[in-house]
């Protein structure tokens, strides 16, 4: 995973987890669930880049 991805999955997680506190803060549910899902989404391309890093050790391993 290169060090933009990383950067922009972190910050994506971290918009997500101040949507969620400023939904909390003014009892907006909405603006909860948007930050929920924002962060869902950031830990999935998380893990698909690791995946795609496990997969690429793998094949360097046998190459």
């Amino acid at each position: 995973m290169s060090i933009t991805d990383k950067v922009k999955n972190k910050a994506e997680e971290l918009a997500g987890k101040a949507k969620q506190g400023v939904g909390q803060a003014t009892d907006n549910e909405r603006l909860i669930a948007e930050g929920k899902a924002q962060e869902t989404a950031a830990h999935a391309k998380q893990a698909g880049e690791h995946v795609k890093d496990a997969g690429r050790d793998v094949r360097d391993t046998f190459s």
